[in-house]
């Protein structure tokens, strides 16, 4: 098997549901060692969590764990026992990184804090990712990713460019905010790593999910904080992107300059209504988008999505289709890149996975396994690297240990 980017790092993963198990499957689809850690019989949540192939629930068939945990190793274990920490201990004695995302107050009352964790590796890089961060009187709070998610700030503006500006805010569609966060957990994570190999010394990466978050609304955040204006959710206008309903989707279409003004009457076949003299400046026709609109939506939603979509770029005209879970699979372009990757399970049998955003030309990304089974890799973990023998795990799985 080809080496890869990070065939030399070695990480375990402490971590639930979706922002740091997508942190971990970062560094694992760069070639990293993952060992994921998991409370027996229990497990991640996210084995309880759909979809499901034939909508049938199992420990070993949800959607949402097996695509966050490619090309992990699996083992379970009990940190709550006097074994289980010491266990763990010799697993963060070889460990590069180690990727948490417990209750603060939960780690430091096991004796698991990164102060005591670097007395075993002081080489150690220790990341833990919690709602709020370890500071501040929030640092005991529970959160859902519908709570991380309106803490950054982010919900106030969804959904953009509403054409009704009272609606009620919403969250991000799916598990964006989660893996907002664990993109953003890997990036410092790596970069401490490669500080402490310069070093000889790791260090502790404290990721706030509500710090992160309030990145991406940095904006709005400076706006208010400099000027005192608070800015929600921006009405459609031909100035931003708006989606314009077709046959069968939509079509996102921006008209900013005089150019593409012009350009785009021009496609519509010069309208009687677009020669109005208060739509020669594009302020005003920003001011009067609610009445511009609608009249490009009545000839816009006469065609297809796609041909629309290449008769506009034909006409240099800024557009996108608002694509489909069904649009990017079947899509030609995803099908060239070969954005799709066949990975077989023992439970599920060969499914479709989406593979990386990105191509190594040296390094590529590969998908060494299928997420693992509950326990899987118990012995190959136990035994092989800690020296453990056979007679040891089955006593271990006795009392409930692993």
């Amino acid at each position: 098997m080809t080496e890869q980017a990070l065939s030399h790092l070695m990480v375990l993963e402490l971590c639930n549901m979706v922002a740091g198990p997508y942190c971990g499957k970062l560094l694992a689809d760069l070639g990293a060692e993952v060992i994921k850690v998991e409370l027996p019989s229990v497990g991640d949540d996210a084995r309880r969590r759909g979809p499901f192939p034939e909508d049938k629930p199992h420990l070993e068939r949800s959607g949402l764990f097996l695509y966050l945990n490619t090309s992990k190793l699996g083992v379970t274990l009990d940190m709550r026992t006097a074994t289980g920490r010491r266990i763990f201990r010799q697993l963060v004695e070889q460990a590069d990184i180690l990727i948490e995302d417990k209750p603060p107050s939960l780690m430091d009352g096991l004796g698991l804090s990164y102060e005591d964790l670097k007395k075993v590796n002081p080489r150690l890089v220790m990341t833990s990712l919690t709602p709020f961060g370890q500071t501040g009187p929030y640092r005991d709070y529970k959160a859902h990713r519908l709570n991380s998610f309106h803490a950054g700030g982010e919900g106030y503006l969804v959904p953009i460019q509403s054409p009704d500006l009272t609606r009620e805010p919403l969250m991000s569609g799916c598990i964006q905010a989660d893996c907002i966060c664990g993109l953003g957990a890997a990036f410092v994570t790596l970069a401490a790593f490669y500080r402490m190999k310069a070093s000889g010394t790791g260090q502790y990466v404290d990721m706030s999910k509500q710090d992160m978050l309030m990145t991406m609304a940095l904006l709005e955040i400076a706006m208010f904080a400099n000027t005192g204006a608070v800015r929600s959710r921006i009405k459609r206008s031909l100035l931003m992107p708006t989606p314009m309903k077709c046959r069968d989707g939509y079509v996102h279409i921006s008209a900013l300059t005089d150019r593409e003004w012009n350009d785009l009457v021009e496609f519509m076949g010069n309208p009687e209504w677009a020669k109005d003299e208060r739509y020669t400046l594009w302020l005003r026709r920003h001011l009067l988008g609610d009445e511009i609109t609608p009249r490009i939506q009545s000839f816009m939603e006469h065609f297809d999505k796609q041909d629309l979509f290449h008769k506009l770029q034909g006409k240099a005209l800024a557009a996108a289709p608002v694509n489909t879970a069904e649009d990017l699979v079947k899509s030609e372009q995803m099908e060239a890149r070969g954005f799709f990757s066949e990975i077989e399970h023992p439970e599920t049998g060969s499914l479709r996975y989406p593979t990386a955003g990105y191509k190594l030309s040296e390094t590529p990304w590969q998908a060494r396994r299928a997420a693992p089974l509950l326990g899987e890799h118990n012995e190959l973990v136990y035994c092989d690297r800690l020296g453990y023998t056979k007679d040891d795990l089955v006593k271990l799985r006795e009392s409930g240990c692993i």
